[in-house]
């Protein structure tokens, strides 16, 4: 069973950067795909953003593209989300999941 411990949220001002981690614990880590959402005030959890279980394949929400990248590193059992040029509507829970399991999510606050 694989667990996972999102990091590196933060509050920023628009236009900043973040990069998340969510690291995992568990053999299946390196089989599995793993993805990015978020959740903000008030509204359903989204898609942000996803890879392939051997990082060949990305894919983003229309809303992210070109601002975040997806990446892996199976060695360290760790996903990460790197986030340029933030919006206040970038704003939200991150949550990260692998299968069927999610971590525990963390806060990005952009301000405007």
């Amino acid at each position: 069973q694989v667990q996972l411990v999102e990091s590196g949220g933060g509050l920023v001002q628009t236009g900043g950067s973040l990069r998340l981690s969510c690291a995992a614990s568990g053999r299946a880590f390196k089989n599995v795909a793993m993805g990015w959402f978020r959740q903000a005030p008030g509204k359903e959890r989204e898609f942000v953003a996803a890879i392939s279980w051997n990082g060949g394949s990305t894919s983003y929400a229309d809303s992210v593209k070109g601002r975040f990248t997806i990446s892996r590193d199976n060695a360290k059992n760790t996903v990460f989300l790197e986030m340029n040029s933030l919006k206040p509507e970038d704003t939200g829970v991150y949550y990260c999941k692998g299968g069927s399991v999610w971590g525990q999510g963390t806060q990005v606050t952009v301000s405007s």
